[in-house]
C-alpha cells in the first residue's frame, strides 16, 4: 500500500482545486469513481439508481481541467506524479479485476 494524494481541478479557475488522500492507489481510484458518481447524482437528483460504463467515466475524467496523483515511493521517500492517462489505466485494471472477481 502506497499513500496516494489525488489532485483535482474540475474548472478553469484555480479556486476549484482540491485534493484527497488515500492509503493506497486502489482506494484512490475508487475515490475517483465516487467523485463521478456524486457528479451523476447531482445532475440526476430524481434518479434512484445511477449506472454508467467505463467510457462515460473516462469522458468525465477528460472534462476535468486537471487530475493527477502523487504516489508515495518508499524506496526514495518521495512522491511520484502520475497523469490522467495513468489514472484511467489504473481505474480500468481495478474495474476489470472487480468484474472478474468471484465476489462480484
Amino acid at each position: 500500500m502506497s499513500h496516494t494524494i489525488l489532485l483535482v481541478q474540475p474548472g478553469a479557475r484555480p479556486v476549484t482545486r482540491t485534493y484527497c488522500d488515500y492509503e493506497s492507489v486502489n482506494e484512490c481510484m475508487e475515490g475517483v469513481c465516487k467523485i463521478y458518481e456524486e457528479h451523476l447524482k447531482r445532475r440526476n437528483p430524481n434518479t434512484p439508481t445511477i449506472t454508467y460504463d467505463i467510457s462515460q467515466l473516462f469522458d468525465f475524467i477528460d472534462t476535468l481541467m486537471d487530475i493527477s496523483c502523487l504516489v508515495y515511493q518508499k524506496s526514495t521517500n518521495t512522491y511520484a506524479p502520475y497523469n490522467k492517462d495513468w489514472i484511467k489505466e489504473k481505474i480500468y485494471v481495478l474495474l476489470r479485476q472487480a468484474a472478474f472477481s468471484p465476489n462480484a
